[in-house]
């Protein structure tokens, strides 16, 4: 089997770059934001969906009222 056939080098690349960059998204939780808009509009696609600032501020307070939900280290 050739390279270009197998991904070759460059296609391996790719897919690892887009591993790593899906990994640190889901670990920074910045993904969180994109599945609870696509959450909302698959219920609901008329529903309203907050907009980041307002989706982070709730779940920064979610976080200060009860600091066991959405588990922090420091």
């Amino acid at each position: 089997m050739s390279p270009a056939a197998a991904g070759g080098p460059g296609g391996r690349l790719r897919r690892a770059a887009a591993w790593v960059r899906w990994y640190v998204r889901e670990v920074s939780g910045e993904a969180t934001y994109d599945k609870y808009v696509a959450h909302t509009r698959s219920r609901d696609p008329g529903a309203e969906v907050m907009t980041r600032r307002e989706f982070e501020r709730r779940r920064t307070d979610a976080r200060e009222v009860d600091p066991r939900d959405g588990f922090r280290c420091c």
